[in-house]
């Protein structure tokens, strides 16, 4: 039986390494630079993992399971390269309340938890064809690329207030940019550049690869009617004018269930991985007894 940090006189190393790795998960700190709020928030958490992992340790499957030193070597040398040198990270340890043999004896602890929720995950029944494939069938958008164009655009914007934005004024203005890609509609990027008022002029125009629904609805219904190297006439959008090349067309592509189902079989043991796992430990909250907690108030 565990109690909360709070409750604990002085909360053991175990408790600690908890609180350690909820507040590196959280807020990648350690337990000094937290400010009041923070530290609650992260009691939680570090009370929430070392109560569920003390609740697996208890059970027949973790007394039979062994972790070889080597293993456990590992996990010591994997979190002490993360420092600077050897001084660092026993001052780290040390300032959150731990020396390497507090933090051996909780790692052996989450080696042997993992260990046995791989174990108990493993009991799940077996992802067969025929599982795969009713997945596929009903996840079948998850599976189809949409069609996609790549494309460039030149934008005059429309502004009354300033004379060469008029709506008039504008019109000439792309109307002319217009006449002159006709007669070399190779220069599109480069009068792009000259002569959008899009943040997308530095880039000579350049839109990326766009699926339907990514631009103004007035830009998309034209765009997707472009064939690769076509120009597009003047286009009216709520910001103002603009003229689309079309540089790349790309038709909707669906993966095939032979090229999903390498995926679709890993998704589905993971998802059974885990009820089986959070059954078994709803089972065993089921059976502990009622936890008691002491004030030292």
């Amino acid at each position: 039986m565990s109690l909360s940090y709070a409750t604990q006189q002085e909360p053991s190393s175990e408790y600690r390494y908890h609180l350690l790795r909820a507040a590196t998960e959280r807020f990648q700190s350690g337990l000094a630079g937290l400010d009041e709020e923070q530290m609650q928030q992260v009691e939680r958490q570090a009370q929430q993992t070392f109560d569920l992992e003390s609740l697996v340790l208890s059970t027949s499957e973790a007394r039979d399971t062994l972790i070889p030193e080597p293993r456990l070597d590992d996990a010591v040398t994997e979190i002490r390269d993360r420092y600077p040198d050897a001084a660092a990270f026993a001052a780290e340890l040390d300032a959150n309340g731990l020396d390497e043999t507090a933090l051996r004896g909780a790692l052996h602890r989450e080696l042997v938890f993992d260990a046995v929720m791989q174990r108990i995950g493993s009991r799940a029944e077996p992802v067969n064809e025929t599982d795969e494939r009713l997945f596929y069938e009903l996840h079948h958008e998850r599976f189809t690329a949409p069609e996609r164009r790549g494309a460039r655009h030149i934008l005059i914007t429309i502004n009354e207030e300033y004379a060469e934005n008029g709506r008039e004024a504008a019109r000439a203005r792309i109307d002319q940019i217009a006449a002159a890609l006709k007669k070399r509609p190779e220069d599109f990027g480069k009068l792009a550049q000259a002569h959008s008022e899009c943040p997308t002029a530095m880039q000579q125009g350049q839109l990326g690869t766009i699926a339907r629904g990514q631009l103004y609805p007035e830009l998309d219904a034209v765009l997707f009617t472009l064939e690769p190297g076509q120009i597009s006439g003047v286009v009216e959008s709520e910001i103002g004018l603009h003229l689309l090349l079309c540089e790349m067309a790309e038709p909707v592509t669906t993966v095939t269930f032979e090229q999903a189902r390498t995926k679709i079989h890993a998704i589905l043991d993971t998802r059974r991985r885990r009820e089986c796992q959070k059954s078994w430990i709803a089972a065993l909250k089921q059976q502990a007894p009622p936890r008691t907690e002491v004030s030292t108030a």
